[in-house]
């Protein structure tokens, strides 16, 4: 039997970084992956909705890079695991899981038959282990270092030789297969940040926090020159090749990419991207003949073309941390909140995503909904209700009096905003109500001059909103855990409420009762709910990261998508007819055709 549903696309996250530390990215022809939290992300760089989210691992990834041969990627994490997972067909099949240190894997590097591993970073006992990817067995010893390993690059000819580069400042250069100790390089004054071989073989560069770049003899380990020319004025923390090896580029917390010529030894081309922190570059790799992929802190993937000279780059972004909120701004795209305080908007067609500018949260967005005039108004937990229009965030905010907690808006343009004691009522940036609660309000819902405030005492309060004032009108009873979530049908008609036991029960309005509570199959906590524009169908998200679509005229009939978003599912949204996306922990958005 057909599934019911397909997955159609996937916006990816931007990488996972943090300061002062190289972030590791990897390429094959045009693809590229790297981390984020425990995801491994394969993302296409010519079609952005063309990405692949593995999340088979169970703490935190730092490193993933594919085989040569393009059919394997070996991911690692925090604890030392190494996964090694086929890349081809969607089911990516487990290879080889092993634990290689006894702590965080920094960097690992596959040699250049697709055979052999080389994996380090910071453990107990050893700094780094080679491997055989399909067994597991040792093939020599990665020794030399006092402190932890941050990069390791293989010779990929034969003889193969392996570089391994550390916070000792050394370089350590090995001998192989098996892999033995050669000599200690001690060209650098601080940590060495990466280390990568040529395509070629015939050289390998290093680069540091003493913003030093000096380039090796590949096959005797023998220093050959320090590049000198137009240096980088803060830490450089990464470097790669070009495919023909005559020119590599570095990337520096300076917040410059800069590309090298080898044979003059000489800085060609200099990059640079914005000022101030979120803008240091802490990663990059040379992807296809000449695109040049940089890592900014922020996450935000700038793209730079080795042939254009110092033109401005094409930016890929997205979100960095977990999804928390979603809403549609036009027919075509929608925006979606961040735990970081970011908002992103996406378009459904294209796959492109772009960050919503302006001065915005500075904290995890709680809420996002739509109002007339196209525009959107958003709120976090930085005490704030803001607008979005036109991509950026409109000038000015308004504070609220507690932290927020959940976000609705009306048709005349009023927004809801539920916190501990009550719920405020906003217009074109100003307060035009409040309504005091004896309970403690947790969710709300409005459809017309209806509002739904959902409490913490497993209750459901429906008031009229005469535009400036609340007058209740009834109360809800039958659901068995806090209010999560609360989503009227298009028409005003039913009610659904959704709560932390995982219970959703819908209600008709009117009549004030209840019409089902057979939409019970999720296990924890619903976080969002959204009817299809026709009102016969209802999709609801859940911390048990699963997604279901109910159906109003056969309430025990539902679309099962298990397992749809790793983490949790923090929000569902209808794009299109027959077309959901899903978005949460992962920081992933997810679009599903869905078979109504």
């Amino acid at each position: 039997m057909a599934s019911p549903f397909k997955q159609v696309a996937l916006f990816a996250p931007t990488p996972t970084t943090a300061r002062g530390v190289s972030t590791k990215l990897s390429a094959n022809k045009d693809k590229i992956a790297y981390t984020n939290g425990k995801t491994v992300i394969i993302r296409d760089l010519n079609t952005p909705s063309l990405a692949t989210a593995y999340v088979g691992h169970v703490q935190n990834t730092v490193v993933a890079r594919i085989s040569p041969s393009g059919y394997y990627c070996a991911s690692a994490d925090v604890f030392g695991t190494v996964r090694v997972w086929d890349t081809v067909g969607e089911d990516n099949v487990l290879k080889g899981e092993y634990k290689v240190i006894s702590g965080r894997i920094n960097d690992l590097e596959w040699d250049g038959e697709s055979k052999r591993i080389i994996a380090v970073g910071d453990g107990r006992e050893k700094f780094g282990h080679a491997f055989m990817f399909d067994s597991g067995s040792s093939t020599g010893e990665i020794s030399g270092h006092a402190k932890a390993i941050n990069a390791v690059s293989i010779r990929h000819q034969r003889p193969f030789r392996a570089a391994t580069a550390g916070d000792d400042g050394l370089i350590v250069f090995h001998q192989g297969a098996p892999y033995k100790y050669d000599k200690t390089i001690r060209t650098h004054t601080k940590f060495v940040q990466d280390v990568r071989y040529a395509p070629s073989g015939d050289h390998f560069v290093s680069v540091g926090s003493d913003s030093k770049v000096f380039i090796y003899d590949g096959k005797t380990g023998e220093t050959v020159a320090e590049f000198t020319d137009s240096p980088h004025t803060g830490s450089i923390m990464a470097a790669s090749w070009s495919p023909d090896s005559k020119s590599f580029t570095t990337s520096s917390a300076d917040c410059t990419v800069k590309l090298w010529d080898v044979e003059t030894r000489k800085a060609t081309t200099t990059w640079t991207v914005g000022a101030g922190v979120n803008n240091q570059q802490v990663g990059n790799v040379w992807a296809r003949d000449a695109d040049i992929v940089s890592l900014s802190l922020s996450g935000d993937l700038n793209v730079f073309d080795a042939r254009a000279g110092s033109k401005s780059a094409r930016v890929i972004t997205g979100a960095q941390k977990s999804i928390t909120a979603i809403a549609p701004s036009s027919s075509t795209t929608f925006l979606a909140g961040t735990a970081d305080g970011r908002v992103i908007e996406y378009n459904s067609a294209s796959g492109e995503a772009t960050a919503v500018q302006g001065d915005g949260h500075t904290n995890i967005v709680v809420g996002l909904a739509a109002v007339p005039n196209g525009k959107v108004i958003s709120t976090g937990y930085d005490d704030k209700v803001r607008e979005i229009s036109g991509g950026s965030f409109a000038r000015g905010s308004l504070g609220t009096s507690a932290q927020p907690k959940h976000l609705a808006a009306g048709e005349d343009g009023t927004a809801f905003v539920v916190e501990a004691s009550g719920v405020e009522a906003v217009r074109d940036n100003q307060k035009v109500a409040t309504l005091k609660t004896t309970f403690a309000a947790s969710a709300v819902g409005v459809s017309k001059s209806i509002v739904a405030v959902g409490g913490e005492d497993q209750k459901v309060r429906l008031y009229n909103w005469s535009g400036t004032a609340f007058t209740e009108t009834g109360v809800l009873e039958n659901n068995k855990g806090v209010v999560s979530a609360l989503a009227f049908s298009p028409d005003g008609s039913l009610l659904a409420a959704g709560d932390s036991s995982g219970r959703i029960v819908l209600f008709d309005v009117k009549e004030k009762k209840m019409i089902t509570a057979r939409w019970s199959f999720h296990s924890a906590r619903v976080n969002s709910l959204a009817w299809t524009s026709d009102g016969k169908h209802c999709a609801s998200g859940s911390l048990d990261t699963h997604v279901y679509v109910w159906s109003v005229d056969n309430p025990s009939k539902n679309v099962a998508l298990k397992n749809a978003g790793p983490g949790g599912v923090n929000a569902v949204l209808w794009v299109a007819q027959g077309k959901l996306a899903s978005a949460g922990a992962d920081g992933c958005v997810r679009t599903w055709e869905i078979k109504l």
